[in-house]
Formats: C-alpha cells, sequence, structure tokens
C-alpha cells in the first residue's frame, strides 16, 4: 500500500487551544502489531486538554486524541483480532486520534459492533471503559451500594449514571447546575447535589443518614478533593480520576487515618486496558450495555476537525454536556 497524506492536530508548544495546528503528514504502512485506520469520528476528552497544556507534560511535537472510530485500512504482522474492512474504536496510547488516518498499535483497537455508530463509538471508548474499571476493577461495589459521582453530566457521568442504575447502584451525582443535576436523574442518579450552590459533603451526610459513602469517585480535582474525603464512611476509597478543576495538592497521609482509616487511590485506564485481552473483554462489556438499550450514549457537541480549538474552549468552559465529537 501506497504512503497517503492525511490531515492531524499537532502540537510543537504546550498552551491555549491557540496551539493547536491542522498539518499535513504522511501516514506509511503498519508493521508487525499495528494496523491502519481511517478515521470516521474522533471523541475528546480531558486528558487531550491536560497533554495540550502540559499538565500531563509529553515529548514536543506532539499529535493529540486518544479515542476514535473507523475502517482498518490494513493491519502488519501478528494482528488477527481484526483485519481490514473491520469497523472499529479505541482509546488507546499513544496519542494521534485528532486524525484523517493513523497507523497505531493494534492491541486495545476493537471490533465495533454494527449496532453501534461510529459517532458513538469514538464517543465511548475512553469515557465507557473509565467507568467499567470504576465499578469493576477498583474496589468492590454491590447491588444497593452508594457511591458518590462529581460532574455527573458529563460525557463519563452520564455513562456512569446509566451504568450505576443498570447495576442497582445508588448514585449520587453532583454537577454545577440544576439543568445538568436535572440531567444526571434523567440518566439514572438516585440524587442530585448542585455543588454551586450546596455544600455536596453536607447533603450526602443527609442522604444517608449521617454515615457517609464507600465509595466517592472524582474526576474533578482540585475543588472537591477535601470535600470528597468528608463525604466517606470509615474504610471508604477515594477514588480520584481526573483534574478538571486542578492539580490535587499533596497531601498528608495521615489525613486518611483522621478520616476513618480511608484509602485513596489514583487509577488510570491505560494500566487497565495495557493488557489486550484484559482490554478486549472490557471492551465488550461495555459494547453489551450499549447494544443491550442499558447505556445510551449522549453527543451534545459536534464539531469538524478544523474547528478543534473551539472544541476544546467548549470542553474547557465546563459548559459541556454529555460527550464531544469531532466529525472526520
Amino acid at each position: 500500500m501506497s504512503n497517503t497524506m492525511t490531515k492531524t492536530v499537532l502540537i510543537e508548544e504546550f498552551g491555549n487551544s491557540s496551539v493547536m495546528k491542522i498539518v499535513d503528514i504522511e501516514v506509511g504502512t503498519p508493521s508487525a502489531g499495528e494496523l491502519k485506520i481511517r478515521h470516521k469520528a474522533v471523541g475528546l476528552n480531558y486528558i487531550d486538554i491536560y497533554q495540550r497544556t502540559g499538565l500531563y507534560p509529553l515529548a514536543l511535537p506532539l499529535t493529540l486524541g486518544m479515542e476514535a472510530s473507523g475502517i482498518v485500512e490494513a493491519v502488519g504482522a501478528g494482528v488477527t483480532h481484526v483485519k481490514a474492512g473491520d469497523r472499529v474504536a479505541y482509546a488507546s496510547n499513544p496519542p494521534g486520534a485528532y486524525s484523517e488516518s493513523r497507523i497505531m498499535p493494534a492491541a486495545q483497537v476493537c471490533p465495533l459492533p454494527d449496532d453501534i455508530s461510529f459517532e458513538e463509538g469514538a464517543a465511548m471508548m475512553l469515557k465507557g471503559l473509565t467507568v467499567q474499571y470504576l465499578f469493576h476493577r477498583t474496589v468492590p461495589i454491590a447491588k444497593g451500594d452508594t457511591v458518590l459521582f462529581h460532574a455527573a453530566a458529563g460525557g463519563v457521568g452520564l455513562i456512569a449514571c446509566q451504568w450505576a442504575r443498570s447495576e442497582g447502584i445508588n448514585l449520587i451525582a453532583t454537577a454545577g447546575s440544576d439543568e445538568k443535576c436535572q440531567m444526571a436523574l434523567d440518566h439514572g442518579a438516585a440524587y442530585a447535589i448542585n455543588y454551586s450552590t450546596e455544600d455536596f459533603k453536607e447533603k450526602v451526610r443527609d442522604i444517608t443518614a449521617g454515615k457517609g459513602v464507600p465509595v466517592v469517585m472524582d474526576s474533578v480535582g482540585k475543588d472537591t478533593f477535601d470535600g470528597s474525603l468528608d463525604s466517606l464512611s470509615p474504610f471508604g476509597t477515594m477514588i480520584t480520576f481526573g483534574n478538571a478543576s486542578g492539580k490535587v495538592p499533596p497531601i498528608d497521609v495521615g489525613i486518611l487515618a483522621a478520616k476513618g482509616s480511608i484509602k485513596l487511590t489514583r487509577p488510570t485506564l491505560f494500566t487497565h486496558i495495557g493488557d489486550h485481552a484484559r482490554c478486549q473483554s472490557m471492551a465488550e462489556h461495555l459494547f453489551d450495555k450499549v447494544t443491550s438499550g442499558q447505556i445510551k450514549i449522549i453527543i451534545d457537541q459536534h464539531f469538524t476537525l478544523s474547528d478543534v480549538s473551539k472544541a476544546h474552549d467548549a470542553l474547557e468552559s465546563r459548559n459541556t454536556t454529555g460527550a464531544t465529537v469531532l466529525e472526520i
């Protein structure tokens, strides 16, 4: 197969959305363990912003984007789980999804069922696989348990609300407006707290008759961290998995003892999906939730590749709901 040119979003310095440039680069042929994919849609995530700003500093120049869907154009030696012509979706390192096509490692690329659209596939992989590990691979959560989930009207949050409902788990949602709280309730949250007008930790104590919750799932970071710890019951687990409001400052681990022998963990999706078989199994679980109708993927913002800066500005404003996709 001959080399082709493809439009790709590249940054040469860290900064605001204006540092992103669309350049033409040459895409070659896949080596062993790789494949070539032509993208149909690309998902946007907060990790893209963290990489663009240098909060997660990667080597420059850097192509951005961690999840997408499309059609396999070619596979390298040893790739057997997908073939040319297959519909696929992925959340995967290395970054580079903001492109028309690319060569990438095949291990984390997953066959996409026919009844899931390319847009849904692009919008669900990173967020949906994140929810899968939060509920099934981080700390045991049983039917009837109550969890606190921040930013519950976002892309990850709306999947989490539906996932909790499908598993019989009571999810206490927080969000920054009454409209977003209603959205979380509509998607399966048992309770919703507007943290811009209410003290969420006090409301959590009210809801739980003073006990607190066994698990908090927090991707907001700095603004909610202390309140999250104060919302836990003794022996509870704080899962911090993002920093939308900024990085959490260093903490004195003695606080964990003082607040009731609580646990703190900082998982990342990429550790969970690093193993090929585990990644494919997690994706199958996610796809089953979607094809069964238990989870609907909500895409509320659509942009073109050329409008990627506007897409980042929208995401960073924290005014988006559901998922945001670039249509290729």
